[in-house]
């Protein structure tokens, strides 16, 4: 069996050490958006494929028997791309998404980061922005003051008020409160990305009573979705059966 992992977010990982460890053929695709990316076992490939169709005919010319998208769940792009090459290759393919977070009180939710550049206007005046160095140009003409955490510098355009952090998770809730105490952030903006990586801002927010302005995850293809790895597992042993050797003559 070989399979394409999309993604080079946790899940990613621990699916293919997962499919590594059962001495399945594991290609991780990863788009190389990130500098320096924690990269899994087994074979790697960064960059794009060039599209549905260029992607289509990659996974016939090295027959992938099985896809898996766990890309970032605001990778909208990608996975409709992944879906259509896969139903155009005929190769079956899974989403692996991580849940969303529960709402608590305090969050406000928003489609998009433009809907969120005109709620903070309402919330705060000192915002920590925490998503992600793409998208930061929906807040380029807010006057309101930003501390932007990324992993990767970002490109501009960029508020003209912003102190930018460099940094990579996990998080601690102690470091959190204090970043968010040093800079005086009166509300936090964030995705719905889920997972306990990052988790640690919304506790602190929560302890200090902060606003939160959460934005909705974006529609997904109309594919099968789970939410582990040993789930996607099982999958593959219904989706892709044994092969069956070929009698000699």
């Amino acid at each position: 069996m070989k399979v394409l992992v999309l993604g080079g977010t946790g899940e990613a990982r621990e699916l293919a050490a997962a499919l590594h460890e059962r001495d399945i053929q594991v290609i991780s695709s990863l788009a190389g958006r990130v500098r320096d990316p924690r990269l899994p076992v087994g074979e790697v490939r960064i960059g794009g494929f060039g599209g549905p169709a260029r992607l289509a005919e990659w996974l016939a010319d090295e027959g992938i028997d099985a896809v898996v998208d766990a890309t970032h769940p605001f990778a909208e792009r990608i996975s409709f791309s992944a879906a259509d090459a896969a139903r155009a290759a005929g190769v079956p393919s899974i989403m692996l998404r991580r849940p969303g977070w529960a709402s608590r009180p305090g969050w406000h939710w928003v489609s998009d980061l433009a809907e969120a550049a005109v709620r903070i206007e309402s919330l705060g005046k000192r915002v920590f922005l925490t998503t992600g160095r793409q998208g930061l140009a929906a807040f380029a003409e807010s006057p309101l003051w930003f501390l932007v955490r990324c992993v990767d510098p970002p490109d501009p355009p960029m508020p003209a008020r912003t102190h930018l952090v460099l940094d990579r998770g996990p998080y601690s809730v102690d470091g959190e409160l204090a970043l968010m105490r040093a800079h005086r952030v009166d509300v936090l903006v964030t995705k719905d990305s889920g997972g306990p990586l990052t988790v640690a801002k919304l506790d602190a927010a929560e302890r200090l009573g902060l606003p939160v302005v959460v934005v909705r995850r974006p529609d997904i293809p109309d594919i099968s979705v789970v939410e582990t790895a040993s789930h996607v597992l099982g999958w593959l042993t219904r989706a892709v059966p044994p092969s069956t050797p070929t009698p000699d003559g």
